[in-house]
């Protein structure tokens, strides 16, 4: 049923894009518009230009249309009525024809395509496409004879006659100039895209906030043009099907104080993949996306996928040691439950969503269904976005130097402990991230979040709800056990333009005393990261080099009621490796017009536990294990206690973009990923992958394969 709907709906839209489509222009300071130019109208200008253009057609088609003989005998009258365009030659296209009968579609397409080459119409002085509607009325008449008989109507009418309404045909359609670039839009976050604009965000003196993710289109065009960037890798096509494959959206559309657009999302690549097992892989995801605005403040957008796949034998084994409870073989990281397609593989449906309200300057609700994201660097000890996707309500407060980001999230935990009567339990989430520029040079921010759960129907605690409030003291008052606050500092330093150096230190728990004892206490629980960006290195434009450092102490994320962990869907809402763990990643991303090249190198240790008879201590890695049971020691606690694991994955990926507004690239991917134990256990063991892919992608989210 699910993939029949999303046929039909893809249908709709592309019969919606055949009936409505207009030219997408940069956004000048004042518009002015000119009809197609006849030789008989020449010099005239506005409404009169107008009326002679509709009067040409009228009496090309009086002279030229023929109706059939069998319509003439039997008196037919009716309309046909005609949505056409003029190109930006002069030259007439029919693009739909609504007639009751085929003849008269025929004849209607036959007359037009005689219609004689004109001047086009034009946009600021630029020769532009344009599309308008007309009726043929038959019996046919000239255009004179139709200014008389109205003539005659209006001298001889003594009485009101009501009119026909005419509402759908009086719809004023304008010129399509890509409102959504200067929208309050969530730009769709991709690591590999936003590499586009990070350099512009990033310069010396810009009193922006960059860790807060996704961002907003009105943000992200103070600082880069993306129409102008767009105009840069414009294709020249002229026809409906190139421009919508390579320049335009779908199906868009814009009128007075509205617009949207439509547009289909496809994942579609194959590949094979060694390790325990050779894999032959697939990915086939068929989506919509419908994105809009309403007047200046509100807009929306939402996306629905459909999809299936099978990946590479690691990645299938991680997804099915994260499955919920009630039967479903795995969850897919970052995406949700799965369901099993044929024998081996996954169906896995997905959707998101965002609706966002901007009443003032400085200040956008959203609410939404996605994910979120803090920090300047590809992972995030705060808030990472490699969870499913949740229900949220954000707000962003932005103003003098300061942003300040809160976030109310609702998340489930899928064990079977918690599962009653196959319904997930529900846990919440309260996140602030206040971003301060304390120089031109300098930002800081401060970053707190608790996680609490339903427990005597406590739902959702309004005493989370104030913004401003330290949510450390408010959960020993409703309950130190019930709640999970942790607490973060952030830092952000531009060298100078083309380098930044950022990091992030995170606080679960934190005991002074064995800090000075220096025992290494489990009560420590912190993380931290170091980062730093090179824009335009060594001067080649558009490549960017990055290096960061990630360190996570074993028991971080986790808590002594585990349903209060920092996760969500058997997933860590932070780091995506969750705790007791080191990470150096290396990254390179470069652009040259629609040619991209990403490249990405992670070396890791991660401390995992044994699951053993022998040995079935908790050593801090797995977040949704209570730390208070089974704990080894209590001193003497480092990253990579329990079976020590190498970790090495190097992550290419090349390719082409095809359409910029969907961000649509034909691409090929290589990983190459070595695991490598202490000790071989069922469940862990040595283990080298290469994976090798390529194929066709809506590169609108970031989905993470490197575990």
């Amino acid at each position: 049923m699910r993939k029949g709907l999303l046929t039909f709906l893809l249908t709709v839209c592309t019969f919606a894009a055949h009936a409505q489509d207009v030219k997408v222009h940069q956004q000048p300071s004042f518009s002015v518009e000119e009809f197609p130019v006849f030789p008989k109208c020449e010099n005239l200008k506005s409404k009169e230009l107008e009326k002679c253009f509709y009067n040409e057609v009228q009496d090309f088609v009086f002279q030229n249309f023929v109706v059939p003989e069998d319509l003439v005998q039997n008196k037919y009258k009716g309309n046909v009525k005609v949505l056409f365009e003029v190109d930006k030659e002069g030259v007439f296209k029919v693009i739909y024809v609504n007639a009751g009968e085929d003849e008269l579609v025929k004849e209607a397409k036959r007359v037009f395509a005689k219609l004689p080459q004109i001047k086009p119409s034009t946009y600021n002085g630029n020769p532009s496409f344009s599309q308008y509607n007309f009726t043929i009325a038959i019996p046919l008449k000239s255009s004179e004879q139709i200014a008389a008989e109205t003539a005659v109507v209006v001298a001889q009418t003594t009485k009101v006659i009501p009119k026909p309404l005419t509402e759908l045909d009086s719809i004023v359609y304008k010129k399509f100039n890509n409102p959504q670039y200067s929208s309050h839009l969530n730009v769709p976050f991709s690591h590999s895209y936003y590499a586009h604009f990070d350099a512009a965000l990033n310069q010396v003196g810009a009193n922006n906030h960059t860790a807060s993710k996704p961002f907003t289109y009105v943000e992200v065009a103070k600082y880069y043009n993306l129409v102008a960037e767009n105009e840069k890798i414009k294709k020249n096509k002229t026809s409906w099907w190139g421009r919508k494959l390579w320049n335009e959206n779908l199906v868009e559309i814009q009128g007075e104080g509205y617009w949207f657009v439509v547009n289909p999302i496809f994942d579609l690549q194959v590949g094979t993949a060694s390790g325990k097992n050779q894999v032959n892989t697939f990915v086939n995801t068929r989506g919509i996306n419908f994105s809009g605005g309403l007047g200046s403040q509100l807009n929306f957008t939402t996306t629905i996928y459909e999809s299936q796949g099978r990946f590479a034998d690691y990645y299938n084994r991680y997804a099915e040691s994260i499955k919920p409870a009630g039967g479903n073989p795995a969850t897919i990281p970052g995406i949700g439950i799965a369901k099993e397609f044929k024998t081996d593989a996954y169906d896995f449906p997905s959707a998101d969503a965002n609706l966002t309200y901007a009443p003032a300057k400085f200040l956008d609700l959203q609410l939404g269904y996605g994910r979120n994201f803090i920090g300047e660097g590809y992972r995030s000890v705060f808030a990472s976005d490699g969870a499913s996707p949740y229900p949220y309500f954000k707000i962003n407060t932005n103003f003098w130097k300061i942003k300040y980001t809160n976030t109310y999230m609702w998340l489930k935990d899928v064990r079977p402990e918690v599962t009653l009567e196959r319904t997930y339990a529900t846990k919440y989430m309260a996140n602030h991230y206040l971003s301060l520029n304390i120089t031109n040079r300098w930002n800081l921010g401060l970053f707190e979040s608790v996680i609490w759960t339903d427990t005597n129907n406590r739902g959702f605690d309004m005493h989370f709800v104030n913004p401003i409030i330290f949510y450390r003291s408010v959960e020993f008052e409703s309950s130190a056990r019930t709640g999970n606050a942790v607490l973060g500092l952030s830092s952000k330093y531009k060298w100078n333009n083309n380098m930044t150096l950022y990091g992030q230190l995170l606080i679960d728990e934190f005991s002074t005393g064995e800090i000075k004892n220096e025992s290494n206490s489990w009560k420590n629980k912190f993380a931290y990261q170091l980062g730093v960006k090179y824009f335009n290195a060594f001067k080649v434009d558009n490549l960017l080099l990055q290096l960061e450092y990630n360190h996570v102490r074993p028991y971080v994320y986790s808590h002594s009621m585990p349903i209060t962990n920092y996760g969500h869907s058997n997933q860590s809402m932070g780091h995506p490796w969750g705790g007791n763990f080191q990470e150096l990643l290396a990254i390179a991303r470069y652009h040259k017009g629609r040619l991209y090249a990403d490249a990405k190198i992670t070396v890791g240790t991660k401390g995992l536990d044994y699951n053993t008879t022998a040995n079935d201590y908790n050593y801090g890695g797995n977040i949704y294990k209570d730390y208070d049971e089974k704990r080894p020691y209590d001193s003497g606690v480092t990253v990579g206690q329990g079976n020590k694991t190498n970790i090495f994955i190097a992550d290419l990926q090349a390719g082409y973009l095809i359409n910029p507004m969907t961000n649509m690239k034909l691409f090929g991917s290589f990983i190459y990923r070595n695991f490598d134990p202490n000790q071989n256990t069922t469940t862990v063991f040595n283990e080298s992958t290469t994976w090798f892919s390529f194929g066709v992608r809506s590169d609108v989210f970031n989905w993470y394969f490197d575990y």
